[in-house]
């Protein structure tokens, strides 16, 4: 959530990773990343992979801590901490982490997820000892004092000002849903922060969620592009490898009872100049034979022009202009995440719609699916989409989607190399275990409807 002008311009940085090419004509036509993966003595996990498409690398660092599970009565810590991470180290002080990068060409840029925190920096070739040196420094040394938090905590309170507290909409529906949705804490607080607890967090705070959750053996360190594996192999032992390690995270218990009732709720928005409809559904969990179905249950009722949700609620009905969402679709895709999840829509509407009769237009493509399977064709055409849109994230540019892939999994998963059995879990799934996946997770009973009614809008009509 720092520096988003530079997220932006990442759409413009043309460095396709070229990560599926093929080495014979049988492999032509399965997902393939050639990776070297292996462990530091202090816990530190390290993904390589290269490709020589552009003179360029892509180090990404990331760390198991998101705004899920943030200290309670700390909300929004998570997201504070990374921009406090940006702030200079002992032996490289504030701007010289960002001059060493802008002055090579490059670009960086970091997030606070769910359940990770990242950064990553796109730079030329020649620059890579330089950017593992800055970043193994940032990992061991950041400075954490009383002028740096309290300048973090202006500019993040600013931004959730600018950011939430004064636009249209504000959370709906990226908080407000899971909010509603989840009954566990750690899955259903305000992660964005609230001012006050953002405010009140302290010094001692702060160095102590560093030395918790800042150590190499809750991090995975990605490094894609045009290098060299055993010189790059050595420039990361050099440098990450007299970094300690700490005890392992404790992680709480952040599982999700099944919902058994269907939830509603809404709130008037001064600011939003039309209503608002959002919807979401517990998924399977991740990586489970259900949780491939459901990516394509996603393809198939939401996503592009020939989806079944679309089709009803934008070209037949004209409830909606346009539709968003997914798994995990307001802040990530279906697989840079653990832990309970929804499957989401949203859209906003003219109030000639009732939210009744967005509900039962709804209703009739979700029952339709749950009553009858799929045919062959539109399944195929589900793995398709499902198929181009995973090799976009991977060619995306700067390489950027291609770590974030490798380092999940290898974060999640202790596996990176699992990317390359992505596209068979999709081919498994038939189109009886579609229906079955639909039937559990699509039932009223697992939804949950959050409404915004505009401020000038009476309010009653439903």
């Amino acid at each position: 959530m720092k520096h988003l002008s530079l997220a932006l311009a990442l759409a413009a940085v043309a460095l396709p990773a070229a990560a599926h090419a093929q080495t014979g004509a049988a492999a032509a036509d399965k997902l393939h990343v050639d990776t070297q993966y292996f462990t530091l003595p202090n816990g530190l996990r390290v993904v390589l992979t290269r490709d020589t498409i552009a003179p360029t690398v892509t180090v990404g660092v990331y760390y198991g801590i998101g705004f899920r599970v943030e200290p309670k009565d700390r909300t929004g810590f998570a997201h504070l901490f990374e921009h406090l991470m940006f702030q200079g180290s002992k032996h490289a002080p504030k701007g010289v982490f960002d001059t060493t990068i802008t002055n090579s060409g490059g670009i960086n840029n970091g997030s606070t997820r769910f359940d990770f925190t990242n950064y990553f920096e796109i730079v030329p070739s020649g620059a890579l000892e330089r950017m593992l040196w800055l970043e193994a420094d940032r990992m061991a040394n950041p400075v954490i004092d009383d002028v740096v938090l309290k300048n973090q905590q202006g500019v993040v309170g600013n931004e959730v000002k600018v950011n939430v507290l004064n636009q249209p909409y504000s959370t709906w529906p990226w908080i407000d849903l899971p909010m509603l949705a989840n009954v566990n804490w750690y899955n259903s607080h305000n992660f964005y922060g609230d001012l006050k607890e953002i405010e009140a967090a302290t010094v001692p705070d702060a160095q102590a969620f560093s030395k918790e959750f800042y150590r190499p053996n809750n991090a995975v360190l990605v490094i894609a592009g045009d290098i060299d594996y055993a010189a790059t192999r050595a420039m990361v032992e050099k440098y990450f490898t007299p970094i300690p390690s700490a005890a392992p995270v404790k992680q709480p218990d952040i599982s999700e009872p099944r919902q058994t009732a269907e939830k509603f709720k809404s709130r008037v928005d001064a600011l939003a100049p039309k209503p608002g409809y959002a919807a979401g559904y517990h998924v399977p969990a991740r990586g489970t034979p259900e949780w491939y179905a459901m990516g394509l249950i996603d393809q198939i009722l939401l996503q592009g022009d020939d989806s079944r949700l679309f089709k009803k609620l934008v070209s037949d009905t004209g409830i909606a202009g346009e539709l968003s969402g997914g798994i995990n679709g307001d802040l990530g895709n279906m697989f840079n995440y653990r832990g309970p999840m929804l499957w989401s829509f949203s859209f906003t509407h003219d109030t000639a719609h009732s939210t009744a009769q967005i509900t039962q237009a709804v209703d009739e493509v979700i029952e339709a699916l749950r009553a009858k399977p799929v045919s062959a064709a539109e399944l195929q055409r589900a793995r398709t989409k499902m198929r181009s849109e995973l090799y976009g994230t991977i060619d995306g540019g700067g390489r950027v989607g291609l770590i974030d892939l490798l380092a999940v999994y290898a974060l999640f998963d202790n596996d990176p190399a699992a990317v390359n059995g992505i596209e068979e879990g999709f081919a498994k799934v038939t189109p009886a275990l579609i229906q079955k996946t639909a039937q559990e997770y699509l039932r009223k009973t697992n939804r949950s409807v959050y409404v915004i009614e505009p401020g000038a809008q009476p309010k009653g009509g439903k």
